[in-house]
């Protein structure tokens, strides 16, 4: 899962705590010079290209304080002298290297500007790293809340976990926090107390004893990665591995759960990570990263989709901490966290949407995965049935699509009415194979890449052939859903859409009782029911598959 929504509040009153979904930040009506810092592209931030970091971070876990330093590798998209990268307050800038030498920095809020000697020209690559120390925020409640977890594991070992998706990876290390930029690659090196071991995302290049009784882990990303998936994990872990057979061929799984739940591991892990690869490459395309591999790793939060390297801690069971979601019993079939958060390597972590206000590209096409993934086990009726039953989470509380440039997402309802809102997009387009087409075609064209709205959708409407602009301005920059209102004009079933969008335009399926289902295109005036003999008593919408109201006068 990528950001745990809010807590949800619904009929189903005893699976309300399951439904927490890690949110990015509280509900704000008004945004500060601290919130454009952190969510606007200044020329600041434009003005260089992050390619490498190195991040080298000692936990001291006593203390609760981590030290280290990071290596920024970039190149220059213009000429400057001045740029921005991000660390919090809370935590100090010790120095800052350029060419050997300390330059000068100056700070506000959680960003920090450096000067440069000199003009750093357009095209150069360059570098400079940023030595720093602290306390980090302490996460009262992974991932719902961000910073560095702190927990102790049965056997009374430490057990350390990384999460901040939202609040930002400069709550507990400097960096570009800004989700426009992704790194091309990244060296993480963890250093943590004798006995204990570090999981990080990629491959582990190497193991160093250290002089001062602590244990440096390597681990190297090899893909562009976002900084919020870059991940700390440190316990008592134990490692098994296997490989998948996929679509590029031999991919590397690695599995690194507490050492007393091995065996558990392996039944779990073993019965939903597979199945889960083989729908979603059928669904969206091959594995995205191939190259870092594929890992679960236990944490004692729920779940976090940090790439090659997922957060696992659903207690090893299926469903949503032993619930389902949907209240169909589908969702009890499988292991949610494993499902969910892998479904977040393609759309999150292969795609991930420039600016937060844009995160229902991650949420509400994961969200869907899960119906995916229940339709390629279980059949297409299964899985729709499992996406109907999601309805009863939805809030209408406000736009999806957050304000832009202040690092604020929209509603929760990224999730769930978002997840409603492909599966009614597919219903319209009437072309399963075209539907899979654009799945797959969305992680293909946009392969390791951050995007927009626009592109998002505009690419869905070019390969469905269908100007689809409409349906998802209203369900996502509107709290209200469309209602198809009937009334009888002149002895004439007449109809029309009621929505936010004007000129808002749906196909939708109806029927008379008992008969077929029939594609009418409502406008948002009166338009006849071309169907014939249809009358407000005998006509029905397909309100299974279209999250809509319907008004009959």
């Amino acid at each position: 899962m990528k950001l745990y929504q809010k807590l949800i509040s619904f009929s189903m009153l005893a699976l309300a705590p399951a439904l927490a979904h890690a949110q990015l930040g509280e509900h704000k009506e008004t945004f500060t010079r601290a919130d454009t810092l952190r969510g606007m592209l200044t020329p600041l931030r434009t003005c260089y290209d992050i390619n490498y970091y190195h991040l080298d971070v000692k936990f001291d876990i006593e203390n609760k304080f981590i030290s280290g330093n990071v290596l920024f590798k970039y190149t220059a998209t213009q000429d400057f002298n001045k740029l921005q990268f991000d660390l919090f307050s809370n935590l100090k800038v010790e120095k800052v290297l350029y060419k050997g030498k300390e330059i000068p920095y100056s700070r506000e809020y959680n960003a920090v500007f450096i000067t440069f000697p000199q003009t750093i020209k357009n095209g150069s690559k360059d570098e400079f790293t940023v030595f720093y120390s602290g306390n980090p925020t302490i996460a009262k409640r992974a991932p719902w809340d961000g910073g560095v977890e702190y927990n102790i594991d049965s056997l009374g070992h430490n057990w350390v976990s990384t999460a901040c998706q939202g609040i930002g990876a400069s709550i507990w290390w400097p960096t570009k926090d800004h989700q426009a930029d992704e790194v091309d690659s990244a060296l993480i090196s963890i250093s943590v107390p004798k006995g204990l071991k570090d999981v990080s995302n990629g491959r582990l290049r190497k193991v160093t004893q250290l002089k001062d009784g602590y244990t440096r882990f390597d681990w190297f990303v090899a893909n562009p990665i976002n900084n919020y998936d870059i991940e700390a994990n440190i316990g008592d872990y134990v490692h098994y591995s296997d490989t998948y057979m996929g679509e590029k061929g031999k991919l590397t799984m690695d599995f690194w759960p507490l050492s007393y739940n091995l065996e558990k591991a392996k039944k779990q892990w073993g019965d939903n990570a597979k199945p889960m690869l083989k729908a979603f490459e059928h669904w969206f395309g091959p594995y995205p990263f191939y190259e870092d591999g594929y890992k679960l790793v236990e944490t004692h939060h729920l779940g976090m989709e940090h790439q090659s390297g997922t957060a696992y801690g659903n207690h090893y069971q299926n469903g949503y901490l032993g619930r389902d979601l949907s209240g169909t019993g589908w969702g009890l079939k499988w292991d949610f966290i494993v499902v969910h958060e892998s479904g977040h390597e393609w759309f999150g972590n292969n795609i991930t949407s420039k600016d937060v206000a844009d995160m229902w590209i991650h949420e509400s096409f994961t969200n869907y995965s899960e119906s995916l993934f229940i339709e390629a086990n279980w059949g297409k009726q299964a899985g729709q049935e499992y996406v109907h039953g999601t309805r009863m989470a939805i809030q209408n509380d406000g736009p999806i699509v957050g304000p832009y440039n202040v690092n604020k997402e929209g509603s929760g309802d990224m999730y769930y009415k978002g997840g409603n809102l492909l599966n009614m997009i597919r219903t319209v387009i009437n072309d399963d194979e075209k539907w899979r087409s654009i799945l797959r075609g969305l992680n293909q064209t946009f392969y390791h890449q951050t995007v927009t709205y626009d592109q998002v959708v505009n690419y869905i409407n070019e390969q469905s052939g269908k100007n689809l602009s409409a349906i998802f301005e209203q369900y996502l920059k509107h709290a209200n859903i469309p209602t198809l209102e009937f009334n009888t004009i002149n002895g004439k079933l007449m109809c029309k859409w009621i929505a936010d969008v004007r000129k808002f335009d749906m196909p939708v399926r109806v029927r008379l009782k008992g008969g077929e289902y029939q594609f009418i295109n409502p406008k948002t005036r009166y338009t006849p029911v071309t169907i014939e003999g249809a009358t407000k008593d005998n006509i029905e919408v397909d309100t299974f598959n279209y999250y809509i109201g319907v008004l009959i006068e």
